[in-house]
């Protein structure tokens, strides 16, 4: 008992130890080593008398239930000690977890990080199984369709200024969805994973979708055609409306809401001048579980070209598609929270990589040169023995913060520092020489016209800074 006693000792000497790391804020490494020490005591105390000690800790898959039949693409892992882990597959439900954690109940925030898919990779269409996301969320409770409104149109601008090409933005809200479900005969517990079909019919024609429908999801083939009756609308503020007099749709309170608050989304974005990129479209689904209001999705209008050394000249090009989807999810957050509090939510979610696939790609079949770095001016030698006169020039240039590069060779040749700049996009070079430096100037040599001035060294910053304005 002695032993026994001693070793109770042990573990609230030990006990104290943690807790005073933690309360210092220490760092985990250092908290973690004396919790395993804890753990080890508490251990040899349950050995004793024949009994396990169990340590509970928070249960870290926090992605089960929210993603529908989207959740196969999961990357599932397991710990050695058996627990369900996962790898991130958005950003969307760490935020909503962070939010319920740190009792957080308004917010507007932007987040770039890694996610993953167990998808099939296609390259050129900027799907990737390890990517890159762009998030913007607002958390709050705020009146209806504000900031709904606002995350479209940062979408909107997103793209227009990218130039990317020809675009539109479709909308539609899940209530509206539900409703017209529920109009048209589907039970109640098929409500998402109709949904999740639904979603294809970007992808599929519609008849392949009602066969999935009818085939595998059991629906009769009078309920589905009566879904493809209203799948196939689109229109703007007016449909709203329309709807809104349907015999069948005007009976369900879900519709209803979702059909009123549509009308005040768009009456929203005239007053943001983007409704000309804007459809509603009663097809767009968008297959996860968490959202419960307003979805969206971006989707580029035309093919960017293939270059002709990789398809061959009459090929087809890249159809990236989607580029960014959202909507709002109220009651994600709930989920997380100890006692189900909720925090209404709306955001978007950006594809990095499909971007860059359409950026690269428009590079790629343009003649146009892209510029690969910010330096606005390269100082070059035109003899050699002039690296000490090309580093103290470079060091004013910097102190006078311009943008500066100078090569990493005692004595490169010029046409090599003129090809670089030719290369990567630099629009200026100081060419220092031996008669430049007798004569107290500085070459400037224009890249793009190769036009060459002598400028004293004493006005080369404010010439520098005049031509790259």
């Amino acid at each position: 008992m002695a032993d026994k006693a001693q070793l109770q000792e042990a573990i609230k000497t030990q006990g104290e130890v943690v807790r005073k790391l933690k309360s210092e804020k220490a760092s985990k490494e250092q908290i973690d080593e004396e919790v395993a020490k804890l753990l080890q005591l508490k251990a040899q105390l349950g050995g004793d008398e024949g009994k396990h000690v169990f340590v509970l800790k928070t249960a870290k898959e926090t992605l089960t239930g929210k993603y529908g039949e989207d959740s196969k693409l999961i990357y599932d892992l397991k710990d050695q000690g058996g627990e369900l882990l996962s790898l991130r597959y958005d950003l969307t439900v760490p935020f909503a977890r962070y939010l319920a954690m740190n009792k957080i109940t308004n917010i507007k925030r932007y987040h770039i990080a890694k996610v993953y898919r167990r998808d099939n990779p296609a390259m050129t269409r900027g799907r990737y199984r390890e990517f890159y996301q762009c998030d913007f969320d607002i958390a709050g409770q705020y009146d209806a369709m504000i900031p709904d409104a606002e995350c479209l149109k940062i979408v909107y601008e997103i793209l227009n200024e990218l130039d990317l090409g020809d675009f539109h933005i479709k909308v539609n809200d899940r209530r509206i969805l539900d409703g017209m479900f529920a109009v048209c005969g589907v039970p109640g517990e098929k409500f998402r994973t109709i949904c999740s079909t639904v979603d294809k019919l970007d992808k599929m024609a519609w008849e392949d979708v009602k066969k999935e429908m009818v085939n595998e999801k059991g629906l009769s083939e009078d309920v589905a055609d009566r879904i493809g009756e209203y799948v196939s609308m689109q229109g703007g503020q007016d449909l709203a409306e329309r709807l809104l007099q349907d015999p069948k749709l005007s009976q369900n309170k879900q519709a209803c809401a979702g059909l009123t608050d549509m009308k005040l989304l768009f009456s929203y974005l005239e007053l943001f001048q983007v409704t000309d990129k804007v459809v509603f479209d009663l097809s767009l689904a968008r297959g996860l579980d968490y959202y419960t209001g307003v979805i969206y999705e971006a989707i580029l209008s035309q093919t960017i070209p293939a270059p002709a050394e990789q398809n061959g000249a009459d090929e087809a090009g890249v159809s990236v598609g989607s580029v960014a989807g959202g909507g709002r999810y109220d009651g994600l957050v709930g989920m997380f929270d100890p006692k189900g509090r909720k925090v209404p939510c709306v955001g978007v979610s950006i594809g990095i990589e499909r971007i860059f696939s359409i950026m690269e790609q428009k590079a790629e079949t343009s003649s146009e040169k892209v510029r690969t770095t910010e330096t606005q001016v390269l100082v070059a030698s035109a003899q050699k023995n002039l690296l000490e006169e090309r580093l103290k020039l470079t060091s004013e240039l910097w102190n006078a913060g311009i943008k500066v590069e100078v090569l990493y060779k005692k004595n490169p040749k010029l046409l090599s520092q003129l090809q670089h700049c030719e290369e990567t996009g630099i629009p200026l070079v100081a060419i220092l020489g031996e008669q430049e430096l007798k004569d107290g100037v500085v070459k400037l040599r224009n890249v793009a016209s190769r036009e060459e001035v002598d400028v004293p060294r004493a006005d080369l910053v404010d010439e520098i800074k005049k031509r790259t304005l």
